[in-house]
């Protein structure tokens, strides 16, 4: 009888596991929407790190940091480096203890905190005129900043000691005459293992890769909508080894949706305009979410998403969103925009 009842209950087990692992696969068909979380904020959250389901740290507009370790119940909030008149339009978190946020301009500054935001001390500060565009790192300590360029040529910070020290690089590639970077989620710059992307816009929109560090440098035309400053890549996300995707358009027509995306399937080196409905105009952040295989782009008329790699999009919110991120756990999705709203991902 013993024996019956643990072949019965380890069966029951087996059972149980098995139902789990099916759940956990399903492939979902679309997300339902946005859980809205309050803030204790009403500035421009442009910055936004996730770095686990609980842990997301952002920043914005007059110089405002936020700080949450509870997946969003509470948030610890203050001014970096008491610079209230600074838009910090990037932050990268490690831990719930370490973060690194980047100023646009005016100045364009780094600062570091190591302490949960208590105490913000500046790493680097860029020269007069100088404007931030974002930053990203890899899951070492390397690090690198895209700022505009400056002479013709890009400003391209590198760091290997996760933010402690910066040096511009002397090899940054040079810049047509009206290109430049957008600021407008922090990420039109991305990093692999081993490779650096970034994307432009403005009279001509490029993306620019280096796969030994920023030492050399290619650069490649695409069919996103540009040719005036307000148009243009604005955000890039990697789906896999080999696919890539960019969004973008004209900020000044949030309504327009023509050549808003593009894709790539050699990391970077060609691009091509998606085929299939686009998203619902100028979208200033994308992500990309492998537990269901979507693709999330947001922008100030409302969000889209792809289950098909980005080449087909359908509508699924009118939530406003500046900026869109995968937690770095992989768990779940977050976004940030006016008004200190951020908000999860529902599915």
């Amino acid at each position: 009888m013993r024996l019956f009842s643990f072949l019965f209950l380890s069966m029951g087990v087996l059972a149980f596991n098995s139902c789990q692992q099916k759940e956990n696969s399903v492939i979902l068909e679309r997300p339902t929407g946005w859980e809205i979380i309050e803030t204790p904020t009403q500035a421009s959250l442009r910055g936004l790190s996730p770095v686990t389901n609980e842990i997301v740290w952002a920043s914005g507009s007059s110089g405002v940091w936020l700080l949450t370790v509870d997946g969003g119940d509470t948030w610890e909030t203050g001014v970096i480096g008491g610079l209230d008149t600074v838009d910090f339009r990037d932050i990268e978190g490690f831990s719930a203890s370490t973060a690194l946020a980047l100023s646009s301009g005016q100045p364009a500054v780094i600062f570091k905190t190591i302490d949960g935001g208590k105490n913000w001390v500046e790493k680097f500060k860029g020269p007069e005129g100088a404007f931030f565009d974002g930053f990203d790192f890899n899951k070492d300590k390397n690090g690198y900043v895209i700022g505009d360029p400056v002479g013709g040529k890009w400003m391209v910070l590198r760091t290997n000691d996760q933010g402690e020290t910066w040096a511009l690089l002397e090899s940054s590639p040079k810049a047509k005459e009206g290109e430049a970077a957008f600021a407008a989620s922090g990420s039109g710059i991305i990093m692999g293992t081993d490779n650096i992307w970034f994307a432009s816009g403005g009279s001509i929109s490029r993306v620019y890769n280096s796969n030994d560090g920023g030492s050399k440098w290619t650069v490649q035309d695409t069919p996103i909508l540009q040719g005036e400053m307000s148009q243009g890549i604005y955000s890039i996300t990697r789906v896999d080894n080999d696919n890539m995707i960019a969004v973008g358009g004209d900020y000044l027509q949030p309504d327009f949706s023509e050549k808003n995306v593009i894709l790539s399937n050699d990391l970077g080196k060609t691009w091509t305009a998606a085929s299939g409905n686009p998203p619902s105009g100028y979208r200033s952040g994308v992500a990309y979410f492998p537990r269901h295989h979507w693709v999330i782009t947001v922008g100030p008329n409302g969000g889209d998403f792809s289950k098909d790699g980005g080449y087909g999009w359908e509508r699924f919110s009118d939530e406003a969103f500046h900026s869109v991120y995968l937690d770095k756990s992989q768990s779940g999705v977050w976004a940030s925009g006016a008004n200190g709203k951020i908000a999860k991902l529902k599915f």
